[in-house]
């Protein structure tokens, strides 16, 4: 070989083909340029270009691969937006949700009392005050909007004033009291029924009051009320005028201060309970200068609703900002400038924001997790579909190289055909996710918004596309290098045909084993970290990828030990009769070493499965003690005040009532002082006194779990009801509490109720009763009690599921009194469900361990269709020698079994370990109930592995591999085995 052909040779990168030979006009003239064609005017022939030439010789390949891309990068540019999606939801919910006056912005500004009456009447004039709350809604900061319709303000007394007119109802001797309040644009909420509207003046004021008020008070049109006054003692005479309905008592012009529609009976608490009326009196604009005379301790006072519509979850940082600065920070001075120096603002809005974030920040780092796991099945996936095209083109990238081609041309070449596949699939997976994934509803404010914050509304209330777009791009990253990086580190260096390259005979690496003990150190780390701090930090992404690390770790480990049991099994399988099974443990063994990754993609789709599956789990069940707990059965029956008898023939009635089972009766007494074995000296202390029917209660406690015992622990001393009055020397067989059991002794200790004087001796401690939520309680026997009433019914329903007619329930209970209610516990469980973070988070969840499941049926078909063309060779091979089609198909499943089987294994035992490993950090509280802890039954929700998650998903690969592998076998049967032959042998 001359000079210039070894230089030519190495300029090129890439063998030509025939259709790149130049012609004969074309060769060198000794220059090294190529001469100029022989006829003029026509330029050298085209090369095929490779990417298009690789596109059309194997179209099925680029499609799926597409496919692949399309769908990946749909659950990855669509899971950013989803979230936010949900979390803006929540955050609007939780504003929207709350009682109006909770959420309303109150601002104030006390009425100095002294001054002329004319100075305080153009102070406190009607077109006064509509300016400064049309300025003061102004100055409320960004991201702070309100409703214009909502919007109220005035002048009230923030001390009740009494009644001084003898005629005013007195139940108890007490005086009425009532609230003076001015509330704007009266008429708008409100209708006449009688009189006529209030107008009057600072010096003769008068007013209106609901018919509600009226009729509790005894007031009508032309009633004069007389309220202490501070000028010279002299009381002030309210005329009132007109009687009012009013309308939309749920909006927030009366629900922030119920008392101005409807009055209320409030108790004194003394040595006796004692009971005076309050009400409101419904001043004119321009009698509101006249509240100052009194000695109510006037304001004036401006409400805001805020509006959510336009918040995202973007915002909550700002609006906790905007609220700080407006209640004590730089735009509370500027409000002031406008109010008055002693202006404030005050509002539970910071609490509501704050709740909603503690709720957010609990429940995302366990989403992570579910997102962590489904990204790296996807990733793993996308391996193996570059692996799977690496390995068909293993033999046509080993013979360019082996021409001369450099790893650079062939990288490159590979690169752009999967580009030309991938981008345009993830472009159009992107563009799928923005049109499927659409924010809420977005308003650009309410009518009277400030000037240019509807189109900022519009623009800030969007989904950030940001998160998409990196997604989309490293998802099309992954998909467009496999094949190239797996083409240049297989082909460095030249390889010769025929070496054996399975699991069987391939040693593990240097560099594999310092990977692998690398992610062990990562995963340790990872769990040990997770059980010590929980999810709580939700910045800390290692945290949330534990299950991950441990299934990565698990799959490593299989993949070590996989060659030992097939080398046990082997040596009796040859004892058998039959060349099936033994040939079908030899070809198991024989699969490439590359069947690691598949069988990661398995073992991490079923530990994401199997972890998704147990929250989802342990949300529902501590969904449904909370409820159990609530209500201690099915259904509960009691009456609205404490101490309400059942009355007669309630308990029947309801026994015989479709749909229930079984019913007991108990007898709840609250605040039952207890004595102390230590006598006097102890603090003193309270609990519940539970009077039960041991039968019927017993079978209670075992049904719901709730401390359960037998019911001769309660057996009945036979001294009971009113021939026992006298007898208070008795005792009786008590159950309590931990800390009741601790405060009582051992020793019998006296009892005083109204149910009865008796001794208890405590026979059996209990942490839960079903009659009562509470920590504290005594159980007795209800046959032993001097006054045995019961008060509440505990119902047990037919059905499994523990669902009851509601309604038929009801009719009959208020058939005998309309003084009981009826609590179902299916109904009080939907209450635990109110936020779109606890169901946004939850339908996360369940698309994870959707695409997991659809992520390891394709892992499963790669797996296949990798080995399928040596397969094939082999069945057609094997049925010239006399194998039967049926004998074909039992070898192709025997021989993925083993890797199905081993996958199954492995990701049941992964994720029974990664469950109760994990358990300790992760709380399911604020992602099961709508509520933060110590305000439900439950005061924890832990994580526990669910049987049916592990197990059906791991049996769901064994039979989809061994469905999977008898279609391969039959579609081979069905061709022609002259192709596979020929191809054989010309390998």
């Amino acid at each position: 070989m001359t000079a210039a052909r070894r230089e030519n040779r190495e300029n090129n990168d890439m063998p030509r083909t025939r259709s790149e030979k130049p012609e004969r006009s074309e060769q060198p003239d000794g220059t090294g340029k190529p001469a100029r064609s022989g006829r003029p005017g026509r330029s050298a022939r085209a090369v095929a270009p490779w990417v298009r030439t690789r596109l059309r010789t194997a179209p099925w390949p680029a499609a799926s691969l597409a496919l692949l891309v399309l769908v990946t990068v749909y659950l990855a540019a669509a899971l950013p937006r989803a979230v936010d999606a949900y979390e803006t939801e929540g955050l609007r919910h939780e504003i929207e949700a709350a009682a109006p006056r909770n959420s309303v912005l109150e601002l104030t500004q006390p009425i100095g009392t002294s001054g002329p009456l004319a100075q305080r009447e153009a102070a406190l004039a009607p077109s006064v005050l509509l300016n400064k709350r049309d300025a003061l809604r102004e100055l409320l900061p960004e991201p702070l909007r309100t409703d214009p319709r909502q919007t109220v303000h005035g002048v009230r007394t923030v001390k009740r004033v009494a009644g001084l007119d003898p005629w005013l109802p007195r139940p108890d001797g007490i005086p009425p009291e009532f609230v003076l309040s001015s509330p704007s644009d009266l008429t708008a909420h409100a209708t006449l029924s009688k009189g006529r509207l209030p107008a009057g003046s600072a010096r003769d004021p008068e007013a209106a009051v609901t018919s509600a008020t009226a009729k509790a008070l005894g007031l009508k049109p032309g009633s004069v009320v007389h309220v202490p006054g501070t000028v010279n003692a002299e009381p002030v005479a309210v005329t009132v005028t007109g009687i009012l309905e009013p309308r939309g008592l749920e909006s927030a012009y009366w629900a922030v201060e119920p008392l101005l529609h409807t009055p209320a009976l409030a108790p004194i608490v003394g040595d006796e309970v004692k009971y005076y009326w309050q009400g409101a009196l419904l001043l004119s604009p321009a009698s509101a200068p006249a509240a100052p005379s009194t000695t109510g301790e006037p304001e004036v006072y401006w409400r805001f609703m805020p509006t959510a519509d336009h918040l995202t979850a973007r915002d909550v940082d700002r609006l906790g900002a905007a609220l700080g600065s407006a209640s004590a920070g730089p735009d509370l001075v500027s409000m002031r400038q406008v109010m008055g120096i002693n202006g404030a603002l005050t509002t539970k809005l910071d609490e509501i924001v704050d709740s909603y974030r503690s709720m957010r920040e609990a429940i995302n780092p366990v989403v992570a997790v579910a997102v962590f796991g489904i990204g790296a099945v996807a990733a793993v996936v996308l391996a193996m579909t570059g692996g799977l095209f690496a390995v068909r083109r293993d033999s046509e990238l080993a013979l360019l190289r082996s021409r001369g081609a450099s790893l650079t041309g062939i990288g490159l070449r590979l690169l752009g055909e999967t580009a030309a596949v991938a981008v345009p699939a993830a472009a159009l997976g992107l563009v799928l996710a923005v049109l499927t994934v659409r924010p809420p509803d977005v308003t650009g404010g309410p009518a009277g918004a400030p000037t240019g914050s509807g189109a900022g509304a519009e623009a800030a209330a969007g989904l950030p596309l940001g998160p998409s777009l990196l997604a989309a791009a490293l998802v099309a990253a992954v998909a467009m290098l496999v094949l190239p990086l797996r083409a240049v580190v297989l082909h460095r260096r030249p390889r010769l045909h025929g070496g054996r390259d399975d699991l069987l005979t391939a040693r593990p690496s240097r560099r594999r084993t310092v990977a692998e003990l690398t992610l062990l150190v990562l995963a340790v780390g990872a769990v040990a970290s997770l059980r010590l701090r929980g999810t709580g930090d939700s910045g800390d992404h290692l945290v949330s990828a534990a299950p991950v690390l441990v299934g990565v770790i698990a799959a490593l480990v299989l993949v070590r030990i996989y060659p030992l049991p097939l080398r046990w099994l082997a040596r009796p399988a040859r004892r058998l009769r039959g060349a099936v099974g033994p040939l079908a443990l030899a070809r198991a063994g024989r699969s490439s070493s590359t069947g690691a990754l598949p069988l990661l993609a398995l073992v991490l789709a079923l530990t994401t499965a199997a972890f998704g599956g147990s929250v989802l789990a342990g949300v529902a069940d501590a969904r449904d003690r909370a409820a159990l707990l609530a209500t201690g059965a099915d259904a509960r029956i009691d009456g609205s005040v404490e101490w309400t008898p059942l009355p007669p023939g309630l308990t029947e009635t309801v026994r015989g009532t479709a749909g229930v089972r079984d019913l007991a009766p108990v007898q709840v007494e609250y605040g039952v002082s207890l004595p102390s074995y230590q006598g006097t000296s102890a603090q003193a202390m309270d609990a519940p006194l539970v009077g039960v029917e041991p039968g019927s209660y017993t079978r209670l406690a075992d049904r719901t779990g709730f401390g359960p015992f037998p019911a001769k622990l309660l057996a009945s001393t036979g001294r009971g009801g009113k021939d026992a009055v006298a007898d208070t020397e008795r005792v009786l067989p008590a159950i309590a509490s931990p800390s009741v059991a601790e405060r009582l002794g051992s020793e019998p200790l006296e009892i005083v109720a109204a149910a009865g004087v008796f001794k208890v001796k405590v026979v059996a401690v209990r942490s839960t009763t079903p009659a009562l939520v509470g920590s504290d309680f005594l159980l007795v026997n209800a046959a032993d009690l001097t006054h045995p009433q019961p008060t509440a019914l505990l119902v047990t329903g037919s059905s499994a599921d523990g669902k009851m007619d509601g309604a038929a329930l009801r009719a009959a209970v208020t058939a005998k009194s309309d003084d009981f209610t009826v609590t179902l516990r299916t109904e009080l469980r939907s209450t635990y469900v109110d936020s779109p973070l606890q169901t946004g988070a939850e339908r996360i969840y369940a698309a994870a361990i959707g695409a997991g499941a659809g992520y390891a049926v394709v892992a499963v078909l790669l797996s296949l269709m990798q080995s399928a063309p040596e397969r094939n060779t082999l069945l057609a091979r094997l049925r010239t020698m006399g194998l039967t089609r049926k004998q074909g198909r039992r070898l192709l499943g025997l021989e993925a079994l083993p890797q199905a089987v081993l996958a199954a294994l492995g990701g049941v035992l992964v994720g029974w370990a990664t469950v109760p490993l994990l358990a300790p950090g992760i709380d399911l509280f604020r992602l099961a109930l709508a509520t933060a802890p110590g305000f439900a039954p439950l005061d924890s929700a832990p994580l526990r592995a669910d049987p049916w998650s592990l197990v059906l998903p791991a049996l769901g690969i064994v039979v989809l591999t061994g469905l999977a592998a008898a279609g391969q076998a039959w579609w081979a049967g069905r061709r022609s085995s002259i192709k596979e032959l020929r191809a054989g042998d010309a390998r």
